[in-house]
């Protein structure tokens, strides 16, 4: 089942084309990670997804919805989560931010909005830290705060851009790891340029560059070159494969694959 599905779609700034001809369908319970260079589209791709701009040629439907009536559906994680550390605010108080935007915070949250809270806390392994000021919080944990407001709203689809831009190796790790965890109840959609979230996590891997390169890697080792090392992929066939000048269907097989 297609939870966003993209057909014949364009988009360009003041006559700049950013996107040209995008076609891309994210099945239910998929892991789909979009990489591609700074300026190629990723960004733009993600706010249209969002209803935040425009459509202007070509469809975005999202669980059969436009995606302005589907904004239920999705939980959105921002790519810069750097706040005002002074700011005391915490990190319960953060996540209950989820609820739905027409909630008035001036007149308090409900019981149940706050064990959703608590509970989408637990969830991301922050619950001991409910009470801690966002500020005292190291990076990784603020993201996994961050990830926990999304998951406030019962996403179906939660949207990361660029999750572990700003943590430690250690932190980029265990972001993943519970993304993994999250996948086997909703669909992961991550932007990012770190080439070891497709090898490792992603199932689906897309190349945006103005136009889209879309591959099943779901099986990896049949997919990728090991090097004689089961647990080693090969990043720069990796990249070649996700190349805007490789074919743009997952059904046929490159010529230039390796089988182990």
């Amino acid at each position: 089942m297609s939870v966003v599905e993209i057909k014949d779609l364009s988009f360009a700034y003041d006559k700049q084309t950013i996107l040209e001809n995008i076609n891309l369908n994210v099945e239910e319970r998929d892991f789909l990670a979009i990489i591609g260079p700074n300026g190629g589209g990723k960004s733009t791709l993600l706010k249209l997804i969002l209803g935040i701009n425009p459509l202007k040629s070509g469809s975005i439907t999202i669980q059969g919805k436009k995606p302005s009536q589907s904004l239920k559906h999705i939980g959105y994680v921002p790519q810069n989560t750097n706040i005002n550390t002074d700011f005391p605010i915490k990190a319960i108080e953060v996540v209950m931010m989820g609820h739905t935007p027409g909630k008035r915070p001036l007149f308090g949250y409900g019981r149940d909005e706050i064990s959703c809270a608590l509970g989408a806390l637990a969830q991301v392994g922050m619950q001991e830290f409910a009470q801690t000021k966002i500020g005292s919080l190291s990076g990784g944990q603020r993201q996994r705060v961050m990830i926990a407001r999304a998951l406030c709203a019962n996403p179906s689809i939660l949207i990361l851009d660029e999750p572990t831009s700003s943590i430690d190796i250690t932190g980029q790790r265990s972001i993943y790891e519970l993304l993994r965890e999250l996948n086997k109840q909703i669909t992961v959609i991550v932007v990012s340029h770190d080439i070891s979230v497709i090898l490792e996590y992603a199932n689906k891997a897309a190349h945006v560059n103005k136009t889209l390169s879309y591959h099943d890697i779901s099986d990896k080792k049949s997919t990728f070159h090991t090097h004689g090392n089961q647990e080693h992929f090969c990043e720069i066939e990796l990249l070649q494969m996700l190349a805007p000048s490789s074919c743009n269907s997952c059904e046929s097989e490159p010529q230039w694959r390796i089988k182990p």
